[in-house]
């Protein structure tokens, strides 16, 4: 009889266990659901304060660039796709200062009417490998009266290094760059999508000249430079805390 009146107890008990636990859990999951809006709060609040910054710098480097080149005529929006402030602003430091005699702008658009804004005398070699794109940066620069810009289309066609790249025939006639800035083909599905820019243009390039690379906060484009830095031991790799990132690579 007392063996059965203890086995019953511990079962009760057990029992009351089992209902505390399970009570616990509920108010933990009720907690964590109370807790969580603050997170996701901060977390907002944090990403808004990073964006809001980084808007307010693009507007600086905005207002500088509107300035400095002095335009007659609208301009299309920059960001996103499109080059940003930041980075227009230097290369129309870098064009002012070295006065290139040639330049080779890999993706046109507005970085093409800033290098030959910055650079009126200079030879620009711009490229697309898209109809669309580069149609709509020759309006760009009619409108903006440039006549130093010799574009061209250059479908994506397969390289040797196993990615698609601009058809090389249409660099065959280029040789000493003195500024090479690289802004395509597009690389965000493909990290290596602009890679072959070191074996086509490598040799091209005057002892002297700069290579710019945009989206160096990527992977891709960072090593991309890194291996120009390897390849030019006579230049020093910099990069820029640029909105997508910057490497500038510039002769010691």
């Amino acid at each position: 009889m007392l063996s059965a009146l203890a086995a019953l107890l511990s079962l009760i008990t057990l029992l009351a266990v089992a209902y505390q636990v399970r009570i616990l859990r509920r108010t933990n999951e009720k907690l964590n659901k109370l807790l969580s809006p603050e997170r996701d709060v901060r977390r907002i609040a944090k990403e808004l304060e990073k964006s809001s910054r980084e808007n307010y710098r693009q507007g600086e480097f905005y207002q500088q660039l509107l300035n400095l080149l002095n335009l007659k005529a609208p301009i299309p929006s920059t960001r996103n796709w499109a080059a940003s402030p930041d980075l227009l602003l230097t290369l129309l430091q870098q064009a002012r200062v070295t006065e290139p005699s040639v330049i080779l702008d890999l993706g046109s658009g507005m970085s093409t009417l800033v290098l030959a804004k910055s650079a009126p005398n200079a030879r620009i070699i711009s490229i697309d490998n898209s109809d669309e794109y580069a149609g709509k940066t020759k309006k760009l620069l009619q409108l903006h009266e440039v006549n130093n810009v010799d574009l061209r289309v250059a479908p994506l066609t397969p390289h040797s290094s196993g990615v698609d790249w601009y058809e090389v025939s249409q660099l065959e006639d280029v040789a000493n760059i003195d500024l090479l800035f690289i802004d395509g083909p597009p690389g965000s599905k493909n990290p290596q999508a602009r890679h072959p820019a070191l074996k086509e243009c490598l040799s091209k390039l005057s002892p002297n000249a700069i290579i710019v690379i945009d989206d160096a906060g990527r992977d891709g484009e960072r090593d991309l430079a890194e291996q120009f830095a390897a390849a030019l031991p006579s230049h020093r790799l910099e990069f820029l805390h640029h909105e997508k990132g910057t490497a500038v690579l510039h002769p010691r």
